[in-house]
């Protein structure tokens, strides 16, 4: 008797969601913790961004991705993504634009 494709289909799915929901949850825990390096840096007037840090995080994303067997080109864009927001954070944080102090 074949396997139903339909079923296994919705099981793969199933085990997508929960890795999206994963992933959300973990983005919301980094960005709790960078919105916290935001306020500190406007409150001592250091620089919302820091190419150093980022390069060598870029680098330790790559191999990450590579040992993982994801292609590391994608690792780095996606946290390029990420590193991006959270400059754009630290920049509304340190201008005033938005409090993050209240933020749960």
């Amino acid at each position: 008797m074949a396997e139903d494709p339909t079923a296994r289909l919705l099981g793969l799915r199933q085990s997508i969601d929960n890795v999206d929901a994963a992933l959300v949850h973990m983005l919301a825990e980094r960005f709790k913790i960078t919105q916290e390096v935001g306020r500190l840096k406007a409150e001592f007037g250091l620089p919302p961004a820091d190419p150093e840090r980022e390069k060598q995080q870029i680098a330790k994303l790559k191999e990450l991705a590579v040992e993982s067997h994801l292609d590391p080109v994608f690792g780095e864009k996606f946290l390029n993504f990420i590193i991006a927001e959270v400059i754009h954070q630290h920049e509304q944080i340190a201008t005033g634009v938005i409090d993050l102090g209240s933020a749960t």
